[in-house]
């Protein structure tokens, strides 16, 4: 596989080496030796799906300690634009977002860690999207921020009268209204 860094560091896209032939094709999806290696000492404990349609927009959501997750994301079907935001505060990109189109065809994972929120636009007509979790999901520790945070500046790709939200996600606060957020300073992965 093929490491991406980005301009957000621990934030990293990884492209799959595909074998294509008259058949079809073949990659390797996930490795955890790999992983490990080149990404992040971490162990995956649960797999995610979900099928949504254009224009629905899921985030940007997070887990907080002791169940905070990073996650490795990945689209089947269709495409996304999947954003990271940094919400560490004193860290040097706090407010920070790297975006990248994840699609079935380019096959490229983004590497989300603890500390940061998450949130994906369904850019095709559909899209199936699967994510690794390395801490089970926990709905007493859930947070999130607004999606629409003007200080963010997140280019979405989809105009906002074509957004589709769930009622829980049309709440959420702006990030300088957040009543709690990660500390820079604390070991997430301890």
């Amino acid at each position: 596989m093929n490491i991406v860094e980005t301009d957000i560091k621990g934030v990293v896209i990884i492209e799959p080496r595909v074998f294509n032939d008259a058949r079809g094709y073949f990659f390797e999806s996930f490795s955890q030796r790999d992983f490990e290696s080149q990404v992040c000492k971490t162990i995956f404990v649960q797999d995610n799906e979900s099928k949504s349609s254009y224009g629905v927009l899921r985030g940007l959501h997070f887990q907080k300690p002791p169940f905070a997750q990073s996650k490795l994301v990945r689209v089947v079907k269709g495409a996304v634009l999947d954003v990271a935001v940094d919400i560490r505060r004193g860290s040097p990109t706090f407010g920070k977002h790297v975006a990248v189109e994840l699609t079935a065809d380019n096959k490229r994972q983004l590497f989300v860690p603890r500390g940061f929120a998450h949130g994906f636009a369904v850019l095709s007509e559909e899209v199936v999207f699967q994510y690794k979790c390395d801490n089970f999901y926990a709905p007493q520790s859930e947070g999130a921020i607004a999606w629409d945070d003007a200080d963010l500046q997140i280019d979405w790709r989809i105009p906002a009268e074509k957004v589709i939200l769930s009622d829980k996600d049309r709440r959420h606060p702006q990030l300088k209204d957040a009543d709690w957020l990660f500390d820079y300073t604390e070991d997430l992965y301890k």
